[in-house]
């Protein structure tokens, strides 16, 4: 029996033994130390030993004392930060005494919030007839650490209630007509990976310490980090008796600068100097001087003193303000002073007969009318850049730079949508996602307990009781109605044809799918893309997120042939029905980047009634939106043809002028809105 006990407890990794993230363990100790510096948030790849070091944390720190039974973990020695239930039944006698250690509690991206914050126990409700809180997880945070991996693709609401509760040390409650409130301290611990997208300025300004972290580099280093997981994995047991003494040092250490941190002082100097370097980094509002300073503090009891020094200062920037710097703006520019006149001399003849002739002819130039100038700038731009004439090589043209998207969503109604994503809020047809409100339905697989009781509460009195105190029917029942943001399905139809090489529009068309692309992955989107050119149409991008992938086939896409216009649009389709299949409950937006002459056909039709037929199969598939992005330049030659396909499709359309940072985002915005 005792070898069961043993086997089945899971061992962590000592906090001591982890090698390299100084900066990590120096930030999780200074939680440690002193909680109330708002947590930590950790930015880093995958694989560098954070939540390790999370974990092994919880193990470093000493045992805790509680009150016995209580689901807060109430602490005995502070009477002022009892529970409701603690201060209730305990106000005239001592309360019994437990020792625990410190808990790590999880926060799946999945959770919801009545599971967070807590809600109404509705066993009780139903049994006894009375209202009684449930405790969530920050209840059980309490004293402890909450631990949120992957904090950017939390819900942005719930990451306003973890802050709020962390700021606070209480979590507040007013739902389901219950007001409630109990202690809620904990070490907020938060990881993320900067490829999969930003937190918002707003939130993870209230994160107190960041810290970026990478992979170590030195050979050295890492074989070491092999040798010594490899022992802890083979003798658990041996491995901690190996680092205990360490581990018991630093646990020492954290309990010292506990007891240190409220004799720390602070000189005016140095929070001058707070204030200067806050200032200098050009961060919004005060809670950067407040954090630092209290950083200060913090690093100075853990150093075993009891002032702070300028290094503690400078220290502290190092944790406070690596995530609430901004950029300054660039200096205006100031006039560049007037060149020394040079004395009069002799002019050559032929020389000032030469200049005479050009200011005559700049003269000639402002006289000319509008229109003239007009014709002359577009022969200008027209010729350097001409379309590669039909039969010349191909030419591979490079990828725009991507630019920064404004936020695209939209909200489909009438549809229950699963999966998961960043982009467009829609009601959910799983028990994930933000409780907006009940309905009545006949699935009822998402009980809405709070609305059943108020549809049962009327019919009370007339209603035969047995042995309980609320009696439910059938009518009275209420299911959830949940709202979260999932990803949608982007696909590019990009005509590669010689066309495309004149005025450089392949490179803004590959710059701004790059951009798209980069806004989709981070959205939880997926992109495809369909290129076509010469006899045919290739699907160059299947679905994906994969923004290495996408770049390098963009950079490779050559320009060059024909217009197979029908072949696109045909390919492209099959392309979104396939989708479809896949997950019925999307809309594909198809986005055609094309001057719209089509003069290649997949059968015996004529190239453009061939296209305008494929287009109006299009437009008969009411889940597939489509938007057209016509890069023929306007001028006297102008034929209009991607007009015609856009209205044959009854999709939107937008000119090449359109297809800049802002426009063609907006053009994406109004289609799918």
């Amino acid at each position: 029996m005792q070898s069961n006990i043993r086997y089945s407890k899971r061992y962590v990794y000592p906090f001591t033994a982890l090698l390299g993230q100084e900066k990590m363990k120096k930030a999780l100790l200074l939680n440690a130390v002193n909680p109330r510096l708002g947590g930590v948030l950790i930015r880093g790849e995958k694989g560098t030993a954070k939540s390790t070091a999370v974990r092994s944390l919880a193990a470093l720190l000493p045992e805790i004392t509680v009150i016995a039974g209580c689901p807060y973990q109430c602490d005995p020695f502070h009477p002022e930060k009892f529970c409701i239930n603690c201060r209730t039944a305990y106000k005239l006698e001592t309360p019994p005494l437990a020792w625990r250690q410190v808990q790590v509690v999880d926060l799946p991206v999945s959770a919801t919030e009545d599971r967070v914050v807590g809600s109404l126990d509705f066993e009780y409700a139903v049994k006894q007839g009375g209202r009684r809180f449930e405790p969530g997880l920050l209840a059980r945070a309490n004293r402890g650490i909450l631990y949120v991996d992957e904090v950017n693709l939390l819900d942005d609401h719930l990451v306003d209630l973890l802050l709020d509760a962390a700021a606070l040390g209480v979590n507040f409650v007013e739902r389901e007509g219950i007001s409630y409130s109990h202690p809620a301290e904990f070490i907020l611990v938060g990881t993320m990976n900067p490829e999969e997208g930003e937190l918002r300025p707003q939130l993870i300004d209230r994160f107190g310490l960041c810290v970026q972290i990478e992979g170590e580099s030195d050979p050295k280093t890492r074989v070491e980090i092999i040798k010594r997981r490899e022992s802890f994995d083979q003798d658990p047991l041996g491995f901690l008796e190996m680092w205990s003494a360490e581990e018991e040092k630093a646990r020492r250490e954290i309990i010292a600068a506990c007891r240190l941190l409220p004799e720390v002082a602070m000189d005016p100097q140095l929070e001058e100097l707070v204030v200067q370097i806050c200032t200098e980094a050009l961060v919004a509002g005060h809670r950067a001087d407040l954090v630092m300073t209290a950083c200060a503090r913090t690093l100075a009891a853990l150093y075993g003193r009891r002032e702070v020094r300028e290094s503690d200062v400078q220290e502290a920037a190092e944790y406070v303000l690596p995530h609430r710097m901004r950029q300054a703006p660039p200096p205006p520019q100031e006039p560049e002073p007037p060149e020394p006149e040079e004395p009069d001399e002799p002019e050559d003849p032929e020389e000032e007969e030469e200049q005479q002739e050009q200011e005559q002819e700049q003269q000639q130039e402002q006289q000319q009318s509008p229109e003239m100038q007009e014709e002359q700038q577009e022969d200008q731009d027209q010729s350097p850049q001409k379309a590669p004439p039909q039969g010349a090589p191909d030419v591979v043209f490079a990828v725009g730079e991507p630019f920064p998207v404004r936020r695209i969503s939209y909200k489909v109604k009438g549809i229950l949508r699963r999966g998961s994503g960043r982009r467009s809020r829609g009601q959910t047809a799983t028990k994930t996602g933000r409780y907006v409100r009940s309905a009545m339905r006949w699935e009822r697989q998402d009980l809405a307990f709070d609305a059943t009781l108020r549809a049962a509460a009327p019919y009370q009195k007339r209603r035969r009781r047995d042995r309980v105190a609320v009696v439910i029917e059938s009518a009275d029942l209420r299911e959830k109605v949940r709202e979260k943001r999932v990803g949608n399905f982007l696909l590019f139809a990009v005509d590669a044809s010689g066309s495309m090489g004149a005025q450089q529009r392949m490179v803004e068309a590959k710059g701004a799918v790059l951009s798209l692309l980069l806004d989709a992955y981070q959205k939880r989107d997926r992109v495809g893309m369909v290129a076509f050119r010469g006899e045919q149409a290739d699907v160059l991008l299947p679905p994906t997120n994969s923004v290495e992938r996408a770049q390098k086939l963009l950079q490779e896409l050559p320009v060059g042939g024909r217009t197979p216009l029908s072949a696109g649009l045909i390919k492209s389709y099959e392309v979104a029905k396939a989708h479809l299949f896949k997950d019925p409950d999307i809309r594909p937006l198809l986005i055609i980047i094309s001057d719209g002459k089509a003069n290649v056909s997949i059968g015996e039709e004529r190239p453009l009634a061939e296209a305008v037929r494929a287009a109006e199969m299009i437009k008969d598939e009411e889940r597939i939106k489509s938007l057209v992005v016509d890069v023929e330049s306007s001028g006297f030659l102008s034929f209009g043809l991607a007009r015609q396909l856009a209205e044959a499709m009854d999709a939107e359309y937008y000119k090449l002028d359109d297809l800049k940072a802002d426009r063609l985002v907006e053009a994406v915005h109004n289609t799918l809105g």
